[in-house]
């Protein structure tokens, strides 16, 4: 008798067991089809234009130019000097300092899957990661070198650099232009795709968030988040006012309104990616929040008009935090830079 009363216990919480599994189950898989309509995994490689095919020989060159420092006129600042790819893409500053140590007006977006993206800069000033590449290196701000022709005369001064372009580019009758290294530079940056856990329970692995981040997950969808973060980018697909309900605090630039002057786009911004973004602090266009929990309540406020709770941005926050990604490791290893002929090379780190 008491054999079977053990035996029917155990068969009970057999059956308790799995029925508790089951629906925990179904509950993953209802989660994971909501979330496969509104994100998108990461592709391997970012697709690249019809006139700037990624080819490898491109690539090492685009790394090299990337972390070259004599692309600016002071010779001390590369593209990755404010877009640290050992940092998730950025430099961790308010606004970056460039040069004569000035500082930007700001905040350094990052780089990673940065070609997923509708535009690039915050204000969507430029088309495609090649016509982004050119104008760091001739702000007077940041790289300021005074002149497309005198980047072009540079590069050129440096043997190494006129047999990598005629790899990269042999088609080309005259393979070192200021195309071709703004081209060149965007073709690395394509390379710069971080995938994360998020991506893994996109593609079906549901056990790869925690039961913590699901609920984030959830909360993030239902609280309405996903109405301007989603996509393969978890945002960078749209633009949107900063302060649909009530201003942003500290706002003071007026975002796409200075580029198109029209009254509709007074304080929008692209969409920032989320993707490394626990990673990627300070946030928002300023540079002026730095901790991810006051990020997450004042969006909650000026975008959405609601007060989330401490527990709810807790699991929010546990979230965004699958979707921190694993960089390249080849990005990550520093390039030899061909050696320029001394005597021909000059620097200015004034004003």
């Amino acid at each position: 008798m008491r054999k079977f009363n053990r035996t029917l216990i155990g068969f009970f919480i057999l059956v308790l067991t799995l029925s508790t599994l089951t629906g925990a189950s179904a509950q993953d898989s209802e989660l994971l089809k909501q979330a496969q309509l509104l994100f998108k995994p990461l592709p391997k490689e970012i697709p690249a234009p019809s006139d700037n095919p990624t080819t490898p020989q491109k690539v090492q060159l685009g790394k090299k130019l990337f972390f070259d420092p004599r692309l600016s006129l002071s010779g001390v600042i590369s593209c990755n000097t404010c877009h640290n790819i050992s940092t998730y893409g950025v430099d961790n500053l308010e606004t970056s300092i460039g040069h004569g140590f000035q500082k930007g007006s700001r905040n350094a977006p990052t780089v990673l899957n940065v070609g997923l993206h509708i535009a690039q800069f915050w204000d969507g000033r430029a088309k495609d990661l090649e016509e982004q590449a050119k104008g760091p290196i001739l702000n007077p701000v940041e790289m300021a070198m005074p002149d497309e022709q005198s980047v072009v005369e540079r590069i050129k001064s440096i043997p190494g650099y006129i047999d990598e372009f005629k790899k990269a580019f042999g088609g080309s009758q005259e393979p070192i232009t200021y195309d071709n290294i703004a081209k060149a530079i965007a073709a690395f940056e394509r390379t710069l795709v971080t995938p994360s856990r998020f991506d893994s329970f996109l593609n079906g692995d549901t056990s790869a968030l925690t039961e913590k981040e699901k609920e984030g997950l959830k909360l993030f969808i239902s609280k309405g988040c996903v109405s301007c973060h989603n996509g393969i980018g978890v945002g960078g697909g749209m633009y949107q006012k900063f302060g649909i309900v009530k201003p942003y605090p500290y706002q003071k630039d007026l975002g796409r309104y200075e580029i198109t002057k029209k009254e509709e786009d007074r304080y929008v911004f692209k969409v920032p990616s989320l993707r490394n973004v626990t990673r990627t602090y300070p946030y928002f266009h300023d540079g002026k929040v730095w901790n991810i929990k006051e990020a997450v309540r004042i969006m909650g406020e000026v975008q959405l008009g609601i007060t989330l709770s401490e527990d709810e941005v807790d699991k929010i926050v546990a979230f965004l935090d699958s979707l921190t990604g694993e960089i390249p490791k080849e990005a990550l290893e520093i390039p030899i830079l061909p050696p320029a002929k001394t005597d021909t090379f000059k620097f200015n780190s004034r004003n």
